[in-house]
């Protein structure tokens, strides 16, 4: 941990944040009316700081845990590749930048609300992707490894699949949140594009 912290000081941060208001919120259920992104009133000027709390808060133990696991897994070595404060600004204008068409699609909807760090985290993933575009990855259940870019194109398409149907999930941040990672990551780095495309072969 102490290693994390010299080398990865703000996901370390960003991630220790997330897990300590999660839990109070878990057994403070007062937190979640404050904290959680609520696109009526958010529409109409009121609570904008909910665009940063409702990524700190989660729905439960599992959404907690499937959250800080992907986070875990790239986060870390993401700050390394791209720096400190540009992870930083990557993490937490993601946080805004992908629920900004819940806000939208949302805003006539009182009832409506949502939480959890989802957009944030898929933009850290896709940012990772750029980098490493043939690395790793497994869907959970199933136990077979694809290229990360493989994964990418999937997650995006059931992303917009998803946003279509009936669902108490935010696919439309997951969406969202991936894309602003991208957008952000290249406008970091533009050579990441060239490098991207040479470690897939595509090159000249």
């Amino acid at each position: 941990m102490e290693e994390l912290l010299r080398n990865s000081p703000v996901s370390s941060f960003i991630f220790l944040i997330t897990i300590v208001t999660s839990l109070y919120a878990f057994y403070n259920e007062g937190v979640y009316g404050k904290f959680m992104l609520h696109p009526y009133s958010v529409s109409r000027g009121k609570s904008l700081y909910t665009f940063i709390t409702s990524g700190l808060i989660h729905r439960d133990w599992g959404h907690l845990f499937m959250n800080m696991l992907s986070y875990y897994f790239f986060a870390f070595t993401l700050e390394g590749i791209i720096g400190s404060w540009q992870f930083g600004v990557l993490y937490m204008a993601s946080l805004v930048l992908s629920d900004i068409s819940t806000v939208i699609k949302y805003k006539d909807h009182y009832a409506y609300h949502s939480l959890g760090a989802s957009g944030a985290v898929s933009a850290v993933v896709f940012s990772y992707i750029l980098f490493d575009p043939l690395t790793k990855f497994i869907i959970f259940p199933l136990p077979i490894p694809i290229p990360a870019v493989i994964f990418g194109v999937l997650y995006l398409a059931y992303s917009v699949y998803a946003s279509r149907q009936s669902s108490s999930i935010n696919h439309d941040a997951h969406f969202y949140g991936a894309l602003s990672g991208i957008i952000i990551t290249i406008v970091f780095y533009p050579q990441v594009i060239g490098m991207f495309f040479s470690k897939l072969g595509l090159s000249h």
